[in-house]
């Protein structure tokens, strides 16, 4: 793993965000801004997104546009329309850095529970859907309303990250570093995702149980 202060300079990257009118899509909008980024939200309407990008300060435009425009883009659509979207953006996402934050989950009366996928996991099948773009998946344990929260200064996280290509998450590592009191930690291969997307059913739990906002921390790193 690459020591924080070998990681690449990021400050400069503009950040996409599809699927950004969600909590968690505007979450991270909203942090990244706040540390100096150019940031877009992207939604399937650009008066939507236009909407929940003026709560916040950032701009918004369609899906194809923001998919086009940004530097790094990251993915945070429901799992239901995850490949269909990917799919229709493929040319635009071309030669990018894609962020996969999607975590395939299902509801019941229990609780939350991981999703099989075809694929794998999510971030594998991103891969699958773009051959030409550079998939990485992260940020799928940091808490929306920790993240929209203005009162909340510093957030006590590890965002885990996978990938198969060492410059791409060392950029996503250096991201995650971005937003106060986290970092960001590589975590292994995209084979590797499925666990790590799954494991949002268990903090769902734990969340629910301790009314709490729980994340992630790896010892001794």
């Amino acid at each position: 793993m690459a020591e924080h202060n070998d990681l690449p300079d990021v400050t400069t990257l503009s950040i996409g965000i599809l699927g950004g009118t969600g909590d968690q899509g505007k979450g991270l909008a909203h942090r990244f801004a706040q540390a100096g980024h150019p940031v877009l939200i992207g939604s399937r309407s650009a008066e939507r997104a236009r909407e929940a990008a003026d709560t916040i300060g950032v701009r918004g435009a369609e899906n194809a546009a923001v998919a086009a425009e940004a530097d790094i883009v990251i993915v945070a659509v429901p799992w239901e329309g995850h490949k269909a979207l990917l799919e229709s953006l493929r040319e635009q996402l071309d030669g990018k850095i894609v962020v996969d934050c999607v975590n395939p989950l299902g509801f019941d009366k229990q609780g939350a529970y991981a999703l099989p996928v075809e694929e794998g996991s999510a971030a594998q099948q991103a891969a699958a859907v773009l051959p030409g773009s550079r998939v990485v998946a992260a940020f799928h344990h940091v808490s929306a309303v920790l993240l929209l929260d203005r009162a909340v200064e510093k957030i006590d996280l590890d965002v885990l990250v996978l990938g198969d290509d060492r410059e791409a998450t060392d950029t996503v590592q250096a991201l995650a570093a971005r937003i106060p009191g986290a970092r960001g930690v590589y975590a292994g291969r995209l084979r590797n995702a499925h666990q790590v997307e799954a494991l949002t059913a268990n903090l769902i739990s734990i969340n629910r149980r301790y009314k709490a906002h729980a994340g992630v921390r790896i010892t001794d790193v």
